[in-house]
């Protein structure tokens, strides 16, 4: 499975961003498909996951109440619209699709190339 990122970019503090997640010609009904990102000097983490096609969806707690995942089933697509964001939120974010049915979408099986975020204090 091939999973390209868009819709990173610079914000300011307090901006919205949404990420998009495509995996062109190729069906995400049957993975779990999470939002993970990394910044310099830390360990990736976990941030959003879509557990299922039907809705099933987590957060990390850093995240929690500022973000959305959510699918477009029909255009096999996940996004993750992020709002009130901070500084610490800058990071390269990136898509993975992983076990279907996972809490946190781990084992990842495929993972996309990223897309950076940043976020001006």
């Amino acid at each position: 499975v091939q999973l390209v990122e868009s819709g990173g970019g610079l914000v300011r503090t307090g901006g919205s961003l949404r990420l998009s997640c495509t995996a062109p010609g190729q069906s995400l009904l049957y993975y779990s498909i999470g939002w993970f990102r990394q910044a310099p000097g830390k360990e990736r983490e976990g941030v959003a996951c879509s557990s299922t096609n039907d809705g099933n969806t987590h957060y990390a707690d850093s995240i929690k109440g500022r973000a959305t995942i959510s699918r477009d089933n029909a255009k096999n697509s996940v996004f993750l619209q992020m709002s009130s964001l901070k500084p610490e939120d800058s990071a390269f974010y990136y898509c993975a699709a992983g076990a279907y049915g996972s809490r946190d979408c781990r084992p990842s099986y495929y993972w996309g190339q990223g897309t950076q975020v940043n976020v001006s204090s």
